[in-house]
Order: structure tokens, then C-alpha cells, then sequence
């Protein structure tokens, strides 16, 4: 792990105006400050990034939206970052898109949920305008390779984008063009988190911690044990719950990575599936007397974070995601010696890089 100085990077002193979250994702980063101001770099070939263009950008940079959009560069609450596109929550709970809306011939179309329009391509901001005509207001927003899922302030989970793979959980053929309610979730409405991975979901209720996923499972990343990987057209077209070691249990959290996922329960438990190796979740048996109280899924690894703020990886990767110097798997779960005299309080995981922060210190 590398200390990133947030004067120099941000601008910021860390007292006044503070690093209140890192998005990572699968190729890009955000950081988001106090002030609700945000930066992002990293890969933008389809602008998503947000910046007017569609070139790489290499040092962190001032999301700064023009004035063709609502969205002012100083209300950003939430961003969540896909490998085409971006979704972004201002603070007053509206939704605005931008990058790569799918092809017909590829993925299929509508991610950014505005319906139909000609450009292939938004290098900046949009906002979701068909939310804002039915009065919804967004809690949280997921994304993946080419659909995305919005869970709204009053519980309801709505998706748009791409069909395959039953990515948008109603049976549909055809892509979604605009935002629409995932029917067979509509009595759940105490849905609390809501996570992407490449072509999956996982939502997650609040009251009594069931899983329910839906998507692509030729690797057994949707955890409903149906998923072999013999089985390239695997995939749980509606949300299901899962169960297996789960039943019974209280999930709090769950993250879905590339092709796997894990869940943390309400003692602390970590359990993850996925990756062609577990099509059910397992207990990782490693930390059974750690208390885990965050887990982030990249591509092949997962990186936790126990109650004292300390934080593990397990997985595979060959671009240094474990943070074990030149080891590149690990097949328990791990202390990052690199952190160890620091306090972590967040984590974050992108298919090829993570991110976390530490408390009382300058550093992210």
C-alpha cells in the first residue's frame, strides 16, 4: 500500500475539508469530499468519467459538470463507477448518468436509463429525467458491465439496461430502455443495500438479512447453487433468495466483485462464493474469531476489514491488489503488513486496484 498525500492530490488539509469516501471501480476511481465536491480518474475511452471528453485521465480531477445539467459540481453525494458507464446521486436524491449506453449488436442498450436517444456516448453528466416525472427520490445506485439498479428512498428496487442474462431480474427479453420496477421484489420493502457485479445484482433486506441475487451465474457468483461452471449459460433470470449456510443467518453487508461475492452476518461472519470454486456461500473459516465489519470483492481477491482496523485479503492478483508485496495469492485470508500500524475505518475494491483510508493521519 502506497500513502496518498491529500494536499497534493485533492488540494485539501484534511481538517477543513475532508476525504468522506473512495469509489473504485473495475478500471477508475472516485474520491468524494466533505464538501460534497468530487475528483475521478482513471480510464474514461467511454466518458465515464464525466469530464466533457473521452481520454484517459491521469491525475485526480475536479468533477465539474457543465451548465447543460442540473448537477452542480458541489451537491455530488454518491458515485458509483462501471468499466462504460457512471452513476452519480446529487443531495437532493436525483440521478444523473454518463458513458457508454450499450450497443444492440454487443451487451444490449439502456444502461444510462434514458430511454432511447441516438448518441452512443454521454461524456458528461445527464440527469435521469423519467425519475424526477414519477417523484422518485434515490437512496443508492449499482452498476454493471451494461445494466444498472437503483434502490429508491421508499425501498423499491428498479433496474435498466441489458436483458441477457436476466440482468434486469423481470423475465424481459428485451433491454430496458428506462428505469422500471423489478416486479417480484416489490412487496420486499425493507431492501436496504443494493450491489453490482460484471452481470449480476445481489439486494440485500434490512430486517431480517436475506440475499437476493439474480443475473449471470456461470460461475456461481449469484450463490443460489444452480451455477456450475460447466455451465457458460447459467443464470437466475429473477431474483432469488439465497440460502445454503446463510439460512438462519443475519446478513448485515454484501459486496459483489468480477464474478464472486461475499457477505459479512450480524456476528461478524465473513462468507463468500463464487469464481467457479463455491456456488453456494461458504464460511471462511480463516477469520472465525475475527470480527468482520466491512468486505470488499474485486476480480479474483477480497479484501476485509475487522473491528480493530486491520484488514485481510484472499484471493489471486497479479497487480498487486493484496497488498503483499510480490505474492500474488493467497489462499487464506491475510494481514496487509503495510497498514498494520494504522487504523483502517474504510475499504474499497476495483477489479484491479483498492483503496482505503485510515483515521487520525493524513493519509488515504
Amino acid at each position: 500500500p502506497a500513502v496518498i498525500d491529500l494536499q497534493e492530490a485533492f488540494g485539501i488539509d484534511d481538517q477543513n475539508v475532508t476525504v468522506r469516501e473512495v469509489a473504485c471501480g473495475p478500471t477508475s476511481t472516485a474520491v468524494i469530499l466533505s464538501d460534497n465536491t468530487a475528483f475521478t480518474f482513471g480510464k474514461n475511452a467511454n466518458g465515464q468519467l464525466g469530464h466533457g471528453h473521452r481520454k484517459d485521465v491521469l491525475i485526480p480531477t475536479l468533477l465539474n459538470p457543465p451548465d447543460s445539467t442540473p448537477l452542480r459540481y458541489n451537491e455530488i453525494s454518491k458515485i458509483k463507477l462501471g468499466a462504460n458507464f457512471t452513476a452519480i446521486i446529487d443531495t437532493n436524491g436525483n440521478l444523473y448518468t454518463c458513458g457508454y449506453n450499450g450497443s444492440t449488436l454487443a451487451d444490449g442498450v439502456g444502461c444510462l436509463g434514458h430511454g432511447y436517444f441516438p448518441e452512443e456516448y454521454l461524456d458528461s453528466p445527464k440527469l435521469v429525467e423519467s425519475l424526477i416525472e414519477d417523484g422518485c427520490s434515490v437512496d443508492q445506485v449499482a452498476v454493471g458491465n451494461a445494466h444498472m439498479v437503483v434502490l429508491t428512498t421508499e425501498g423499491e428496487i428498479l433496474t435498466a439496461g441489458s436483458a441477457q442474462w436476466g440482468r434486469i431480474g423481470n423475465l424481459e427479453t428485451g433491454d430496458q430502455l428506462f428505469l422500471e420496477p423489478v416486479e417480484i421484489l416489490a412487496s420486499e420493502t425493507d431492501i436496504g443495500q443494493i450491489d453490482c457485479g460484471k452481470d449480476y445484482t445481489l439486494a440485500l433486506t434490512k430486517n431480517d438479512g436475506i440475499i437476493f441475487s439474480w443475473g449471470k451465474n456461470e460461475k456461481g457468483q449469484c450463490g443460489t447453487g444452480s451455477g456450475l461452471s460447466v455451465e457458460m449459460y447459467a443464470m437466475e433470470p429473477i431474483p432469488v433468495p439465497i440460502e445454503g449456510m446463510l439460512e438462519g443467518r443475519k446478513v448485515v453487508k454484501v459486496s459483489a466483485g468480477h464474478t464472486h461475492a461475499a457477505a459479512l452476518t450480524d456476528k461478524g461472519e465473513l462468507f463468500i462464493w463464487g469464481m467457479a470454486m463455491n456456488h453456494q456461500p461458504e464460511l471462511i473459516s480463516d477469520l472465525a474469531h475475527t470480527e468482520i465489519v466491512d468486505v470488499k470483492c474485486g476480480k479474483g481477491y477480497t479484501i476485509a476489514l475487522d473491528r480493530d482496523g486491520k484488514i485481510y485479503t484472499l484471493g489471486s492478483s497479479t497487480a498487486g491488489c493484496l497488498g503483499l508485496e510480490k505474492q500474488k495469492k493467497a489462499v487464506v485470508a491475510t494481514p496487509v503488513d503495510g497498514v498494520m500500524n494504522k487504523k483502517v475505518t474504510f475499504v474499497d475494491a476495483g477489479w484491479n486496484h483498492v483503496a482505503c483510508l485510515t483515521e487520525n493521519t493524513d493519509d488515504a
